[in-house]
């Protein structure tokens, strides 16, 4: 029947305040509250405040109290009340301690004996005899009127904050890099500084890279666990004291844990390090010095305008102080500094430190040869045996010198190419996906040639492009590399038939890029590596990227899916969404629209304005395409990481194809979308599903098809519309922007007048 208060100052409270704050009796009750206040768990005081209402713990400061019913005032001549004679079930909250007595000492002094001891939950007592209310003891306190606040300044100038992660993808990632990393980065400053910005940030980067990570926003936990908590100082050091506790738990389970609270005082951050160096725990104070002025210009929440007009009392920077921190571990300047530059120097410290492994860092690791090491290098090239390699190699070659296809330092050992065959993933410097094997093919006579020595150069054409170490050779089993990759060893499937007639041994080694690859077609100022992609977003102030890749042109349809992607970003609280149109453009088979007059047709598009030009980069990814289905659709995902994307929108039949003979689906439509969404290894990626689009007959446009309106919907197939194309005709209005129609329809005119 009792309630336990939380702790709270008395000393600017008193029996006839406590009384003023009293709702009216709604009924006659028990005559008086029996207030006992406690420093440890000795009673130290009592005192008689006004009429009960009720069993109802109440918040007044560092103290901790109990309001306990009772039916005489200390001063009568009643000093003591008869234990309760029914069932002690009756009587007690379960799992309390037992009853503890009433008061025997003389009233004018006030004092429970100190025999009677008040555990960590106050004791059960009586229920009061004069009352005609009944109050049947149970877990919960009984319901009352009205609660009453004493004392507290509730926190209203506070917004809460949606984190970027979910929790499904917080699952996804626990303890997958392996080793403790549990340690807290305290980021103060400010209001409006961008101490929620970067701790936001941070945490969707560790997470995305397989490092438990999570914020305790200030206004988040002020929703919550600190919700009775005001604004004085007082109340200030308790909320940064409960935060600092709780962040402790967080780091010790090996989460790193992101705290962002103004904290202006130097002594409660110094408390909040003490708690965690005590327990062995790193702590990094992060200083977010944003100047004051600044931060008024941003004033997200409009708080420093309430300030300056006296409507908020106490605000840091206006008429409270705010305490700099004498010696940060890390200072921010977010107003001279991007979100990501910010970001990477809080993570060179977590680096430092050992919390995070290199592997986080270094997402890109790009194969060419240092510039001063170059001319030494084209030199030793000249001198060493060499092999003379496909142009579906030096696709690869690419892949692998611009980073894509990073932690891996050149073409596969047989150790990396088990672990790709057999489970889809590197394994060796955290879980990797890498669900596609990047081989070099060798014949017999080539592997006698180049067998003992310790590096060979790769020639293209005669010209030396490259340089591998250390090579080792294996056996290229090639039926069950495509079983395995392709789910079929049809020889007429075009990637398997390259397989089948390359050589019989496969090359793995560490690759040195003399060169970046360059094809010369007019075409390689949209061949962006994965490090420029970066820096053109960062140059966009992108705070999100969303992927799309294709190999075929662009319509109204897909158009509407990115279109669509962008708005939920935006509603989701992403300021500027980035798109990435993403066109494959290493080999295709024969049948596909070529690179040049798909990258025609995509300009056509955004020319039109049916995709934003401010808001879209057009760039070429190198991969050759293999057409395996769910198995390549990692690839594609994978790969786009490096470029910073954290979302991948994924069509129906990813990487697909009729299968050569049946001319069925090689693959199920759905299984790519589903196979992404459990796929290891690509947690920075949030994949975002291809809604189904068809026209619209009653609006004139491409539309998400609606199962209830099917007659309204019409299917434009890949088949129809290129006899379309190549009879002149026109599709329906809006299927298509017309300029990027008419570029599709000369390619196919073309192609019929040969």
């Amino acid at each position: 029947m009792l309630w336990r208060s939380r702790k709270t100052t008395l000393r600017t409270y008193c029996p006839t305040g406590l009384r003023s704050l009293l709702p009216p009796d709604p009924a006659p009750l028990p005559s008086a509250w029996l207030l006992c206040e406690t420093k440890t768990d000795d009673v130290s005081l009592v005192i008689s405040v006004g009429r009960c209402i009720g069993w109802r713990g109440s918040v007044v400061g560092t103290l901790t109290y109990w309001l306990l019913p009772v039916e005489e005032l200390p001063g009568d001549p009643v000093n003591a009340h008869p234990r309760p004679t029914s069932s002690p079930s009756t009587h007690q909250l379960s799992r309390d301690p037992p009853a503890l007595p009433r008061p025997t000492s003389s009233p004018s002094t006030h004092q429970l004996s100190s025999t009677h001891q008040l555990s960590r939950d106050p004791p059960a007592l009586p229920r009061p005899t004069s009352s005609p209310v009944t109050h049947r003891l149970s877990r919960d306190p009984p319901a009352l009127p009205r609660p009453i606040n004493c004392c507290l300044q509730k926190a209203t100038n506070v917004t809460y904050q949606v984190n970027h992660v979910s929790r499904n993808k917080r699952g996804q990632v626990l303890g997958q890099r392996g080793g403790f990393r549990g340690c807290t980065v305290w980021f103060t400053g400010l209001s409006g500084a961008g101490k929620t910005t970067m701790s936001f940030a941070l945490e969707e980067y560790l997470v995305s890279r397989g490092i438990p990570a999570y914020c305790l926003d200030g206004d988040n936990m002020r929703h919550g666990l600190n919700k009775n908590l005001g604004f004085s100082d007082e109340d200030r050091e308790e909320n940064i004291r409960r935060v600092s506790e709780v962040a402790k738990l967080f780091a010790d389970s090996g989460v790193v844990a992101l705290c962002s609270f103004v904290s202006p005082f130097t002594k409660d951050r110094e408390l909040a390090r003490k708690i965690h160096e005590d327990t062995g725990l790193p702590f990094f104070e992060v200083f977010v010095d944003t100047p004051l002025e600044v931060c008024e210009q941003r004033d997200v929440k409009g708080l420093y305008k309430k300030a300056r007009a006296g409507i908020i009392k106490g605000f840091t920077g206006i008429d409270a102080q705010y305490e700099k921190p004498e010696a940060p571990n890390v200072v921010l300047k977010t107003h001279q500094c991007s979100v990501d530059e910010c970001v990477h120097q809080v993570l060179e410290i977590l680096d430092e430190w050992e919390i995070i492994p290199k592997s986080v860092t270094e997402t890109v690791k790009e194969l060419f040869v240092q510039e001063n090491k170059l001319a030494s290098a084209k030199n030793e090239a000249e001198s060493l045996p060499s092999v003379n390699i496909t142009t579906l190699d030096l696709q690869w070659l690419q892949v692998l010198s611009e980073g894509w296809a990073s932690p891996l330092t050149g073409f596969m050992r047989e150790r990396d190419y088990l672990q790709s065959q057999h489970f889809g993933c590197l394994m060796d410097s955290g879980v990797s996906n890498q669900s596609i094997p990047i081989v070099l093919p060798v014949s017999t006579s080539d592997k006698e040639q180049l067998d003992g020595c310790s590096a060979f150069t790769l020639r293209y054409e005669g010209r030396p492009v490259a340089i591998l170490r250390k090579p080792e050779f294996y056996e290229h089993r090639k039926e069950e590399r495509c079983s395995r990759q392709f789910g079929t060893t049809c020889k007429d499937h075009p990637y398997i038939q390259m397989i089948n007639e390359s050589g019989d041994w496969l090359c793995g080694g560490d690759i040195e890029a003399l060169e970046r690859i360059k094809w010369n077609d007019g075409l390689d100022e949209y061949r962006l590596t994965p490090m420029e992609l970066r820096a053109k977003f960062r140059q966009m102030s992108a705070d999100a990227v969303f992927a799309f890749q294709l190999r075929n042109p662009v319509h109204n349809g897909h158009a509407l899916l990115m279109q669509d992607t962008r708005r939920q970003l935006l509603e989701r609280g992403y300021h500027n969404p980035v798109l990435l149109l993403h066109p494959l453009g290493g080999w295709t088979k024969s049948d596909d629209v070529p690179l040049k007059t798909r990258m025609e047709q995509h300009h056509a598009v955004l020319k039109e304005g049916v995709l934003d030009p401010a808001t879209t980069v057009l760039a070429i990814f190198p991969s050759p395409m293999m057409y395996a289905g769910p198995t390549e659709v990692q690839w594609h995902a994978k790969a786009r990481m490096a470029t910073g994307a954290n979302f991948y929108i994924v069509g129906r039949d990813p990487a697909g194809m009729p299968h050569p003979h049946t001319k069925k689906d090689l693959y199920h439509a759905q299984h790519g979308r589903k196979v992404l969404t459990m796929a290891p290894g690509l947690t920075q990626l949030e994949i975002i599903p291809f809604r189904v689009a068809a026209y619209d007959t009653e609006a004139g446009k491409m539309a998400f098809y609606d199962p209830a309106r099917k007659p309204d919907f019409e299917f434009i197939s890949g088949t129809k519309m290129r006899a379309l194309a190549r009879s002149g005709e026109n599709p329906p209005n809006g299927f298509m922007a017309p300029t990027a129609w008419k570029v599709l329809s000369n390619y196919y005119k073309s192609l019929s007048k040969e």
